[in-house]
């Protein structure tokens, strides 16, 4: 059952949604620094990231999930393929299409990358103090629950 916010609940909120959305775009700009010792485009490396911690997709799927479109990302995975990232099987109930999967290397990059990332940002949150370590996991807690429904 949905409430209805009182307005100024909704002006708070909104406030500090805004807030949240302007430092999620910075906090990302910030820890993207590190993505390019990986030596990929940010376009691979989302995509790669996609595959490794998603799972296998049709190329259909994966360009749905990196919001492009399929002749996109057909281009892109002809390159990552040719590069030794991915690899292409066909699918197991459409022959007409075929399944995408990261390989072992590029498993090892995005681990790498995604190490190096949570490094910068550990050193972005090295000066706070142990109340606010706690303020920020209850917060993280809550946005994943929010985003993950768990």
């Amino acid at each position: 059952m949905s409430r209805t916010p009182r307005p100024d609940a909704v002006d708070e909120h909104g406030r500090v949604a805004d807030r949240l959305h302007s430092l999620a775009i910075h906090l990302l700009r910030e820890v993207r620094v590190e993505d390019i010792r990986s030596g990929l485009s940010p376009a691979r490396l989302s995509a790669l990231s996609v595959l490794v911690y998603g799972g296998e997709r049709t190329i259909g799927e994966l360009a749905a999930a990196e919001q492009v479109t399929a002749p996109t990302m057909s281009r892109l995975v002809a390159g990552l393929e040719k590069d030794g990232y991915v690899r292409r099987e066909p699918h197991p109930e459409d022959a007409r299409a075929v399944r995408v999967g990261p390989t072992a290397r590029a498993r090892r990059v995005l681990r790498e990358a995604r190490t190096r990332r949570i490094r910068h940002l550990l050193g972005l949150l090295e000066p706070l103090s142990p109340d606010e370590w706690g303020a920020l996991r209850q917060a993280v807690d809550a946005l994943e629950s929010c985003l993950t429904g768990r």
